[in-house]
């Protein structure tokens, strides 16, 4: 895993030495541009509109357009002074309560760990915000960009999520076509909670799947091989205009696939205490009588595993 940034947690007058890695990853497939017609990768140039030039990175700088046409330039290392009183310091301001923050204000996770000589600090930290149920509240600057930070304990480690300042959050006065606050219909409002208690669950992010991606990944594998792309047909959604004929027809669904969830679970527990770990190509007829003795029984459990033949499980690519 690759340093993405060294520097200390200060609080008060203590510094916690860390380095940062990414605690997240992009999992997309990655795909290029190409021409079609010869299925060559497309390139790409820094060129110059006004004198139509190529131009190398050393002779690009960045600009503020303050009017129209006119720029204010800034060398990098301008830039690297501006942000060099903070750029190694992830100074808490406060300690505040998680459930105060909305999801809205984060950006991406990052983890700390100690450097050699911060250990004992680091470890301080993490048992006081755990201790607290506190996180931290600092400021940040990575990559001369600065931001809001929330430094928090991710299974026992310690972890950074940067955030938006709050002047970065656009206000739902902006948000084109909101409808106006009615009063809602009672039944409707219970057939809503009723829905919703429902489908309620623990959350457990291994269980959520991208979709997408393995359909992806599947097409890119049949084009490999030569295949034929074969796509789903399109589910025909009807416009259901009773809202609460919706509501109904949603509660129905949904006690329909956890009765379904609760017998596939049932069975699997059955089978699972019935059978041995070997999966069986067929189950032996044996005749159960109430008066056979534990003895008989244990013998013919034992000449069944014996006689059933394990079936070789298929594993896909």
């Amino acid at each position: 895993m690759q340093t993405v940034w060294k520097g200390a947690v200060s609080f008060g007058l203590v510094n916690v030495p860390v380095k940062m890695f990414s605690a997240t990853h992009d999992n997309d497939i990655p795909m290029k541009m190409l021409h079609k017609e010869f299925n060559v990768p497309i390139q790409y140039h820094r060129t110059c509109p006004k004198c139509e030039e190529n131009v190398s990175w050393n002779e690009i700088v960045k600009g503020y357009e303050y009017e129209p046409g006119h720029f204010v330039t800034f060398e990098k290392k301008e830039l690297e002074k501006l942000a060099s009183e903070t750029s190694r310091e992830i100074r808490i301001l406060d300690f505040v309560d998680l459930s105060e923050i909305d999801p809205i204000y984060y950006q991406k996770t990052y983890y700390l760990a100690p450097e050699e000589s911060g250990e004992h600090a680091y470890n301080l930290l993490v048992e006081a915000l755990l201790d607290t149920k506190k996180i931290g509240i600092a400021n940040v600057s990575i990559r001369s960009k600065s931001s809001l930070a929330a430094i928090r304990i991710v299974d026992g480690v310690l972890s950074m999520s940067t955030m938006y300042y709050a002047e970065e959050i656009r206000p739902k006065e902006q948000i084109p076509n909101l409808p106006k606050q009615t009063k809602v219909d009672e039944r409707e409002l219970e057939m809503a909670r009723m829905l919703i208690d429902q489908l309620a669950a623990s959350f457990e992010p291994e269980k959520y799947e991208d979709e997408y991606r393995e359909r992806l990944m599947d097409a890119i594998e049949d084009k490999v091989e030569g295949k034929e792309v074969k796509y789903a047909p399109e589910e025909k959604k009807t416009n259901v205009i009773d809202l609460m004929d919706a509501l109904k027809a949603s509660l129905k669904q949904s006690k329909d696939a956890t009765g379904a969830k609760q017998g596939e679970s049932g069975k699997s527990e059955i089978k699972a205490a019935s059978k041995p770990a070997a999966k069986r190509t067929s189950k032996p007829k044996a005749k159960s009588s109430t008066r056979s003795s534990t003895s008989k029984s244990a013998k013919a459990t034992s000449a069944s595993k014996t006689a059933a033949k394990p079936r070789r499980r298929k594993t896909g690519s």
